[in-house]
């Protein structure tokens, strides 16, 4: 059974206990989900409503798009867990003479880099999901519009929730490319995805102050 088929009771029991998942990433992805339906929940009740039949059309393709993130998010809570199974097993590989050292090394860092790929993913739809935050932000309706403050506050920590599982990941990787080119795409969704999630924020905060 998937992790978020579960009661939410246990699996914040499960998360708060010593088990090895679910942990940062499933956490993460999670919360991300969580924070995109609070931006659907606002173009649900926009939807229909006579004062924003201009922008109808818009709103239900954000509503397609978010439904994707939701379901891509709820899908790497599980597969978090899934990558982590192999790279804890090879830590525990032996090493008493130098052939399994090399092999040691070498499983651990192959499965690290599988486990760097999920997070990363995280951060991808963290990304998207802010994207669709500010544009709901900018035509949802007024109604609801703290909800979509409170929604991207949620990606933002995904985000950089995320971005601190891939980097521990990295730390076991001496591959200088991969290095090189995940620590860029990261960087790039973390400063970018910050900003709009901060700017979508203060829109937020701009109309509810009015």
């Amino acid at each position: 059974m998937s992790m978020v088929d579960n009661p939410c009771t246990h699996f914040l029991s499960e998360l708060a206990s010593k088990a090895p998942v679910p942990g940062g990433g499933g956490a993460a992805a999670l919360g991300g989900a969580i924070g995109m339906c609070l931006s659907n929940m606002v173009g649900n009740l926009t939807v229909g409503k006579k004062k924003y039949a201009d922008v109808e059309g818009e709103v239900k393709d954000l509503l397609q798009r978010g439904d994707a993130v939701i379901e891509k998010l709820k899908n790497l809570v599980d597969k978090d867990a899934e990558v982590f199974a192999p790279l804890s097993k090879a830590y525990g590989l032996p090493k008493d003479t130098p052939e399994q050292i090399k092999k040691k090394d070498e499983t651990i860092e192959e499965c690290s880099k599988v486990a760097c790929s999920v997070p990363l993913e995280i951060m991808r739809n963290a990304y998207e999901g802010i994207q669709i935050h500010n544009r709901m932000g900018q035509i949802g309706s007024m109604l609801a519009i703290s909800d979509v403050g409170c929604g991207v506050a949620f990606l933002k920590s995904a985000l950089i929730a995320a971005s601190l599982n891939v980097i521990i990941n990295l730390n076991t990787i001496k591959d200088p490319k991969f290095l090189e080119e995940t620590r860029n795409e990261m960087n790039k969704l973390l400063d970018e995805g910050s900003r709009l999630a901060d700017k979508t924020l203060d829109l937020v905060i701009a109309k509810l102050t009015k």
